[in-house]
């Protein structure tokens, strides 16, 4: 008896078309120099935790169900007592996706969730920090498909990055590119 092996569309997209097309527009001499998607790391600050615990259970819950993996909620660095805010109080909640639930949540985000933002017209391509990362603000958790908006008390937003092992923003905004993040202007190609 054999097993299949399963892997997300988007990780054959990656093998199949994406790399070839960084090979070629970057001239890599080896498949290894290609940059890759190492993970993506969902942070989701929660306003008004620190009169209200509950609402930092409803967003570990919320991106639980968003990502299929357990969220962790996470903890003040420090006193502010100008906020009422304790070292060590629970003011938000984060998860970081690798293999094959960051491709499945990627797929998820590109081809159901985006689409589903009013008045959508792309994502900027300004918010890369120099290194090959991508920081993509949400504003409204409800476009995900699996947030049931009839239980949702409070409409917040939540910021995803994505990390890659690209050197330069050209090399990570090609490979964003190529794995279908709907950019707003695309840039000019140099041809």
């Amino acid at each position: 008896m054999s097993t299949v092996k399963y892997t997300p569309r988007l990780a054959d997209k990656y093998t199949k078309d994406v790399i070839p097309a960084l090979m070629k527009k970057f001239a890599y001499k080896t498949v290894m120099q290609a940059p890759k998607l190492e993970k993506i790391c969902i942070n989701r600050g929660v306003n008004g935790a620190v009169t209200d615990k509950k609402l930092v259970d409803i967003a570990v819950e919320e991106l639980n169900m968003i990502t299929g993996q357990k969220a962790v909620p996470t903890m003040s660095k420090k006193d502010i007592s100008n906020f009422k805010l304790r070292k060590g109080m629970p003011i938000g909640a984060r998860v970081t996706l690798r293999g094959e639930k960051m491709y499945e949540f990627l797929d998820r985000l590109v081809s159901v969730a985006l689409p589903r933002v009013r008045d959508f017209k792309g994502i900027s391509d300004k918010a890369f920090d120099g290194r090959g990362n991508y920081t993509l603000g949400v504003t409204e958790q409800i476009i995900f498909p699996e947030i049931d908006i009839d239980k949702v008390n409070k409409i917040t937003g939540l910021d995803i990055t994505f990390v890659t092992t690209a050197g330069t923003n050209e090399e990570a905004y090609e490979l964003l590119k190529e794995l279908g993040m709907p950019f707003k202007n695309a840039k000019k190609e140099n041809n």
